[in-house]
């Protein structure tokens, strides 16, 4: 049963003493989703938002997400160009906690919808340009995970041959993966600091800016190209500002090593949903996934375009990636989500308005 919005208000006036809440209003799919929530707004006029994992799952996602706000400090916020939320306190509830953050308005929008261009596409490249920009020594610090680009090609090897040892990925993908992944000019590149989950939903905007990131629970020093691949799947002309704005800010190139390796970690989200069904033992996420494997053998023999090494040929458009991903059955787990499996920590904030409750 969903926690109602005045026991998660009583609980984050526990959570933060000074609290001074004047209203509430629950802020949960109908008592569905990974978290219950609530949206409170206090006697000085700001806006506070209280969420309640509702599954392991979920609370093992905000505690990883917690690590990574703490470990971005004053000082790495303030190199970046948008808002990230803070933390503001906890209380025990239930053999789990309610947790606080400032709520940071803005709304989402559609990979697909975002328009060509430099406006918003720039925005976001920039915004993920910051990221990377970061410097590297406060996730070690943090004790969050520092990856050389020999650890980031090992990591896709385990995707890929955990894929094949459950006997339903095709012998075309399994191949055309480990062509790549033995590919070693593809997997020379200086590791950085990653969000590690990024999609369209990460970005909150107004005014056709990015205003702030969510979701850091997969903060960490790793590959760049895991953190732009999802760009691939927007209009090409977004895709373009993105990519040439993102390439401005940090003086490099994206160059074709950088995009095929972008291209395989799409790919290999469908790994990952078959992996993530097994996993969960839902099978009906398990023939989904299989279903797409296939469908993904088929338009890689149909298209001829964008070889993912020069031992591979030709592999699906990202965008068709994600299109298959985005239609998997109406009984996906709410906390799974491309690009890292789990939705950012406050995507609850999602097409929510800073007014007052």
């Amino acid at each position: 049963m969903a926690r109602s919005h005045l026991t998660l208000a009583a609980l984050a006036t526990s959570a933060v003493p000074d609290l001074d809440v004047s209203g509430a209003r629950t802020h949960s799919a109908g008592g569905s989703g990974d978290f219950d929530s609530a949206l409170l707004s206090t006697r000085d006029g700001s806006t506070v938002i209280v969420r309640v994992p509702t599954s392991q799952v979920a609370e093992t996602e905000q505690s990883a997400d917690l690590v990574a706000l703490r470990a971005l400090t004053t000082g790495i916020r303030s190199r970046l160009p948008f808002d990230v939320p803070r933390y503001l306190g906890q209380a025990p509830i239930g053999g789990t906690r309610a947790v606080v953050y400032d709520f940071l308005p803005g709304h989402h929008i559609a990979v697909g919808d975002v328009p060509p261009g430099d406006g918003l596409a720039g925005s976001i490249g920039h915004a993920i340009a910051a990221i990377h920009a970061l410097p590297t020594a406060f996730v070690g610090e943090a004790g969050l995970p520092v990856m050389s680009a020999a650890e980031c090609l090992t990591a896709a090897n385990a995707v890929i041959e955990s894929a094949a040892s459950t006997g339903l990925l095709p012998t075309a993908l399994r191949d055309r993966w480990r062509d790549a992944a033995a590919d070693h000019s593809i997997w020379q590149f200086q590791p950085t600091v990653i969000n590690g989950s990024l999609t369209a939903d990460s970005f909150l905007v107004q005014d056709d800016v990015v205003s702030a990131v969510i979701g850091w629970s997969a903060l960490r020093v790793g590959d760049p190209a895991r953190d732009l691949h999802w760009l691939l799947a927007m209009n090409p002309d977004a895709t373009d500002g993105a990519l040439g704005a993102y390439a401005s800010t940090r003086q490099v190139a994206t160059d074709r090593q950088f995009t095929q390796r972008a291209m395989l970690y799409a790919e290999l989200e469908v790994a990952r949903w078959l992996l993530h069904g097994r996993e969960v033992r839902d099978q009906s996420i398990v023939d989904d996934a299989v279903e797409m494997l296939d469908g993904l053998v088929e338009r890689v023999h149909t298209n001829s375009m964008n070889p993912l090494s020069t031992a591979t040929g030709p592999i699906m458009a990202v965008g068709d990636v994600e299109a298959m991903l985005d239609r998997t059955p109406g009984d996906r787990p709410e906390g799974y989500r491309r690009s890292g499996g789990m939705k950012p920590v406050a995507d609850d904030q999602s097409d929510v308005s800073s007014s007052s409750a």
